[in-house]
């Protein structure tokens, strides 16, 4: 990885992610990338540093295929507040039409965007397979954003079926 140089499109395949949420990566300054024309492009090394600094981990025998992302927590506890549960899950979701994606991410998103101060460093991540007609969304956070977010999650695939 150190010496090569990705796209944004590459990147967000190999990380499982939207390329919108590199490119916001990028702007905030999280992940360096140097521009090229009107391109982006990121290095190895910043892949690298990136990853480390978020704990991403990507199984390399499966990241050319762009299907297996590792998270986990970067083992500092507050010493202030007592030891909270995280929980990682990754939902699966078969037989999904773009569409209906496209609402159920969107939700989702709008969800996170609240900024709800209990949902705390929780993240989201949804990765949609429009040859299989699959979704996976993988969640990060606390026991109540994860039982809100699959309540939701729920809710919504489920109403369909109704």
């Amino acid at each position: 990885m150190e010496n090569q140089f990705y796209t944004i499109d590459k990147i967000a395949e190999m990380l499982g992610m939207h390329h919108k949420t590199i490119r916001k990566f990028i702007t905030e300054g999280k992940l360096g990338a140097s521009k090229v024309g009107k391109q982006w492009r990121i290095s190895g090394h910043d892949l690298s540093v990136f990853m480390e600094k978020n704990n991403v981990n990507i199984n390399d025998k499966k990241a050319s295929q762009g299907s297996s992302i590792d998270f986990s927590t970067n083992g500092e506890e507050d010493t202030t507040v007592q030891k909270k549960i995280n929980v990682s899950t990754v939902v699966d979701i078969s037989d999904i039409d773009k569409d209906e994606y496209m609402r159920v991410s969107n939700t989702l998103i709008a969800m996170m965007n609240c900024k709800d101060p209990k949902m705390g460093k929780s993240t989201i991540n949804m990765k949609y397979d429009d040859k299989e007609n699959r979704l996976k969304v993988i969640l990060w956070g606390s026991t109540k954003f994860t039982e809100g977010m699959l309540s939701t999650i729920s809710l919504i695939v489920e109403q369909k079926d109704l």
